[in-house]
């Protein structure tokens, strides 16, 4: 008789933000949390800092523009504090509804912000919570950087081995073989919006990201939950003061997806600017039958001719160390 593997609903976020409106946007969270649990979902994936809306505007002008029209301190005023009210009442709609929750958020921490992932048990508990090893180009004028200890894979037992990158982090090969190495089964893909500098920057667009969330199940034989999401016309009207701005955004850009094992879609796309949530079934027995054709990290690895050198220690900014006293009776000087 065959061994029966887990399987569960899982769903992805396709949506807009209430865009640097943190109030807003928590309760947005809390609300697709509970419709994804009353489908019968196990597993919720966000877009990238969904909390409180990816920082568009450090593509449509200078840092002085930004700076000038409030928005640097409107993003970092509304970006989320694990410990406050508003993460606890994220924590509690995941244990509410006892559904796993992995938030895209830009996390504050001190004077520091960080594109972050925070992974939330059905028990309300955290899991874990990282950050985005390099932000990508002109996210670096606001995030700060993570370090080796968040590329980490975890065992939820009937969720099964679950990590998760953000954006353009999947366009680095070593940071992918770092997580494939750990054997994982189910990755979150979290991506921002596919619309901005369209047409003319083919790499920053949907047929290549959502290519690469495909290639990423290929290579790591592992389902990959990838939710996107949606400018809305409210912040394009809001970011674009001149007409030149216009050009180079519009509204939509949601593209989310649910690859299989094998890079098979497991659910149809919704048109760009629609949001809602889409679902598929994680059948992990179907990694096994992936992994017998190619595990990139196993059989199909040569580790005698390529192996990857990974620290995954956090690195800590500050080293705290005290000298020991000393008790001892003083040694008398020498005649």
């Amino acid at each position: 008789m065959g061994i029966k593997h887990p399987s569960y609903k899982a769903a992805v976020v396709q949506a807009a933000p209430v865009w640097m409106d943190l109030e807003g946007t928590v309760a947005k969270t809390i609300g697709f949390i509970e419709e994804a649990a009353k489908e019968g979902a196990k597993l919720i994936a966000f877009p990238e800092t969904w909390v409180p809306g990816y920082p568009w505007h450090i593509w449509m002008g200078s840092p002085a523009w930004g700076i000038g029209k409030g928005y640097v301190q409107r993003y970092f005023d509304n970006s989320l504090h694990y410990d406050s009210d508003l993460a606890r009442q994220i924590s509690k709609a995941a244990r509410d509804n006892k559904i796993t929750v992995v938030l895209g958020l830009s996390e504050r921490d001190g004077g520091s912000l960080y594109i972050a992932q925070w992974f939330i048990g059905p028990d309300g508990e955290t899991i874990a919570k990282r950050r985005k090893l390099r932000p990508t180009h002109v996210e670096r004028t606001v995030f700060g950087e993570g370090d080796g200890s968040d590329l980490a894979v975890h065992d939820l037992s009937e969720l099964g081995r679950l990590g998760g990158l953000c954006c353009w982090e999947h366009l680095q090969p070593l940071t992918k073989y770092a997580m494939y190495a750990q054997n994982e089964q189910v990755h979150i893909g979290a991506w921002p919006s596919f619309s901005m500098y369209e047409p003319f920057a083919h790499a920053l667009g949907w047929e290549t990201n959502n290519a690469v969330s495909k290639v990423y199940a290929v290579e790591g034989s592992c389902y990959v939950l990838a939710p996107c999401a949606v400018i809305s016309q409210e912040m394009v009207d809001e970011m674009c003061d001149t007409h030149d701005k216009r050009d180079l955004v519009h509204a939509g850009g949601g593209h989310a997806m649910i690859f299989g094992p094998d890079g098979t879609p497991l659910t149809q796309k919704l048109p760009e600017a629609e949001e809602g949530l889409l679902y598929a079934t994680i059948d992990l027995g179907a990694i096994g039958v992936a992994k017998n054709a190619a595990d990139p990290a196993g059989h199909y690895s040569r580790p005698d001719v390529l192996r990857l050198l990974f620290n995954n220690k956090p690195a800590k900014r500050v080293e705290y160390f005290s000298l020991p006293l000393d008790t001892a009776e003083p040694v008398p000087a020498a005649e």
